[in-house]
């Protein structure tokens, strides 16, 4: 494959180069979208809309729960296992802020 394959079919305003280094973190990506896109749908489900700003404030709000109210610290894992839901990704990026490991489990193979 030519290394400019994808060139001509990315949409307008996508760069053909990623700066991999404009980022520390997948928390610093998802924190700095939360802020540039405040007011737009972050996930939808069941005719629930969820912002950007609502997935910023309530994941914060389990990521703190998380640290106050757990005996779980940065680096300990945590297992999430839920369907397609909204609460995932609050839960998913919630304990991502409070320093843990996610460790995603499938509910079809328990």
């Amino acid at each position: 494959m030519q290394p400019d394959f994808w060139s001509d079919k990315r949409p307008a305003g996508v760069p053909d180069q990623i700066d991999l280094t404009a980022y520390r973190s997948v928390i610093e990506v998802f924190e700095r979208s939360c802020k540039k896109f405040a007011d737009r749908p972050a996930f939808s489900n069941l005719g629930v809309t969820l912002t950007y700003a609502e997935l910023d404030r309530l994941s914060g709000a389990f990521a703190a729960y998380l640290q106050k109210h757990t005996d779980l610290k940065p680096g300990d894992r945590i297992a999430v296992q839920m369907p397609n839901v909204l609460q995932y990704p609050i839960a998913v990026f919630g304990a991502l802020r409070a320093g843990l490991i996610v460790v995603n489990t499938n509910p079809l193979y328990t």
